[in-house]
């Protein structure tokens, strides 16, 4: 899977995967660290929505990731609906140095099921994996939380780069294995090929279900 930074051609496929957890988790800095390999040590909270590209190459396809945040303080919730709209992946991120934002998981999760068009990827990302002396939350206890809601899981550090790639990647590459298995199907149904979306955000129907078992959100659980 290689990153390119040249735009002279038109991706296959654009996937719009959505930044969730509360305000202050590293969202914003896991996405820079992603998108321009930077770090803000005194980032302020993100106002409003921002997102970044980037181009991911899968089996010979290109991909736009288009990675969207937004703040996670409560007074920005009007921007929810169309935040999540169309949105095929999701990083649910917590501070494994404040408990309290791990508490919060299952309400972003539920915010997350209850305002997307479809079942989205998703990971749990217990990020700041740097701060080990402060940390509060036990890698066993996010493994257990994201083995019981079926997503994958893995430990981050937007400080050091610790993970950062590898869980965006795991969400770009599921979301992009589950598009072809699609289209394989569609092939032997002799469908029309629904896979030719020209730039526009990539829809899955939600009878398939993307959630990995348990052993998969174990094989994706790096950390530190």
């Amino acid at each position: 899977m290689d990153f390119v930074a040249e735009e002279e051609k038109t991706e296959d496929y654009l996937f719009k995967i959505v930044l969730v957890g509360d305000s202050a988790v590293g969202k914003s800095n896991l996405l820079a660290r992603f998108a321009r390999d930077e770090f803000y040590p005194n980032s302020k909270s993100t106002i409003g929505v921002e997102f970044q590209t980037q181009k991911v190459h899968i089996d010979g396809k290109e991909i736009k990731a288009q990675i969207w945040d937004t703040a996670g303080q409560e007074r920005f919730r009007a921007v929810t609906s169309a935040y999540y709209r169309g949105a095929v992946g999701a990083l649910l991120v917590y501070d494994i140095s404040r408990r309290q934002t791990f508490d919060s998981i299952g309400r972003w999760l539920n915010e997350l099921q209850t305002h997307s068009d479809m079942n989205v990827v998703t990971i749990l990302v217990g990020n700041k994996s740097d701060l080990r002396d402060a940390r509060e939350v036990s890698i066993a206890e996010g493994k257990s939380l994201a083995e019981a809601q079926g997503l994958f899981f893995m430990e981050t550090s937007a400080l050091d780069s610790s993970n950062v790639a590898a869980a965006f990647q795991t969400v770009v590459k599921e979301i992009y294995n589950i598009l072809s298995k699609k289209v394989m199907m569609s092939h032997e149904l002799n469908k029309p090929d629904s896979s030719s979306f020209d730039g526009k955000t990539v829809v899955l129907p939600s009878e398939d279900n993307p959630q990995p078992d348990a052993a998969e959100a174990k094989a994706g659980g790096g950390c530190c």
